[in-house]
């Protein structure tokens, strides 16, 4: 799938300290996304190559 603006991913790349997290994709460019995280009293926007990121469906995963 395509990632968008808007889209929800998951990292998936193991070497990474945000692997596993899933975040909203706030812009993409350059083959870089920027993903917003946001975690009860803290927000970070953090880059990360497209082939790390993969779509997520938070419905799909109950």
């Amino acid at each position: 799938m395509i990632i968008l603006p808007g889209s929800v991913v998951k990292v998936n790349n193991p070497d990474d300290i945000y692997h596993d997290f899933q975040g909203l994709v706030q812009r993409v460019s350059d083959g870089k996304a920027a993903v917003l995280f946001e975690g009860g009293n803290w927000d970070k926007l953090i880059t990360f190559r497209l082939s790390e990121l993969e779509i997520f469906d938070p419905k799909a995963s109950k």
